[in-house]
């Protein structure tokens, strides 16, 4: 997810005159509506930094505890370049980081992941094709080339840090997966070579179908990223229900920031639409989502010596799933042991 992010459809307009520590500021709110959602972990994959992972762990804001990337990379002309044709570039920095957001070439690649390690990052977050929301590229592009890419998982792997790469066209989930990577997330292309080759190389897939299913209806959506999100649509939920049956790894993520922030467990119900059974999706967002964030012997299920991370419901998920994305239905949350949420 993207704590930093607001969770809709970003007029750039409306941000010229605002200062790039507010949206640290704003984060605190989807900081607090993730928990209350029911979510007391998170990977945020680019915009909040090694601070507010220590804020939270030290109690100073109320939110799910993060592994940050701190920031995403990507190629110039990619999926982390917004710089617009007029020459403003949209994605304000990071108040205190300096890493600039592009690396081009194995050289700039691996200095890129080292910053972020100096920087506190969890993960290191890559971009293996381009996107809907950045304005010079497509999903079908390429993003990282692979020797870029194994460069930087080869610089990651020796710092003990796993490499997330958005990855949504085939060609450029493919040349993640043959790079070493740790997940593929949206994966919304993949087919079944794909499929295969990540049940080979044990590759986690993280669908965010709710970021990949959500219609594209706002009037700020630029129609480039319209058109674009359109055409990924079409054969999205039919890809994924296709790694689900293969039993590829899954892991739950929902992009939150980029759609609203506190519909997180949304995510469970579109998991039993492409043929998850309700408790596998649970699974997917416990203990296999602990799995892929490598702190499984701490969190992710209930058992003696780990930390009490619990949330209690009012109705049972195994007969309706789709009512844990109803924030009523949340009557309680424990993160380490402590009440961070009742009613």
């Amino acid at each position: 997810m993207h704590l930093r992010l607001p969770g809709t459809p970003i007029n750039p307009a409306s941000s010229l005159h605002e200062p790039p520590t507010l949206k640290l500021y704003r984060a605190t709110k989807n900081m607090r509506a993730t928990v209350k959602a029911g979510v007391t972990y998170v990977r945020d994959l680019g915009g909040i930094d090694y601070g507010a992972k220590l804020a939270v762990e030290r109690g100073d804001i109320l939110g799910p505890r993060i592994v940050p990337a701190v920031q995403a990379i990507g190629p110039t002309g990619g999926h982390t370049d917004y710089q617009t044709l007029s020459g403003y570039n949209q994605d304000s920095h990071i108040p205190g980081i300096t890493t600039s957001p592009l690396a081009d070439g194995p050289t700039e690649a691996t200095v890129r992941t080292r910053e972020l390690h100096r920087a506190g990052a969890g993960v290191i977050k890559v971009m293996g094709t381009g996107g809907v929301w950045s304005p010079r590229d497509s999903p079908d592009h390429d993003g990282f080339s692979v020797e870029e890419l194994r460069a930087i998982v080869r610089e990651a792997k020796n710092r003990e840090l796993p490499v997330a790469s958005h990855a949504q066209g085939v060609n450029g989930i493919k040349n993640s997966i043959h790079a070493g990577v740790t997940s593929i997330e949206h994966g919304y292309a993949i087919d079944q070579e794909a499929i295969e080759l990540m049940r080979a190389k044990g590759v986690w897939l993280v669908p965010t179908l709710l970021t990949g299913l959500t219609p594209p209806t706002s009037d700020n959506v630029p129609e480039y990223a319209r058109t674009k999100k359109l055409r990924l649509q079409k054969n999205l939920k039919h890809n994924i229900a296709m790694a689900v049956k293969a039993d590829v790894k899954i892991a739950m993520g929902t992009d939150s920031g980029v759609v609203p922030h506190g519909n997180n467990l949304r995510e469970l119900s579109h998991f039993v639409d492409c043929g998850m059974t309700p408790m596998e999706a649970i699974v997917a967002g416990t203990s296999r989502a602990a799995e892929l964030l490598r702190i499984e012997d701490r969190v992710g299920s209930v058992a003696v010596g780990k930390e009490a991370d619990l949330v209690m419901t009012d109705t049972d998920p195994e007969q309706d799933i789709g009512a844990l994305a109803e924030a009523k239905h949340i009557r309680m949350v424990v993160q380490e042991g402590s009440i961070v949420h009742s009613s």
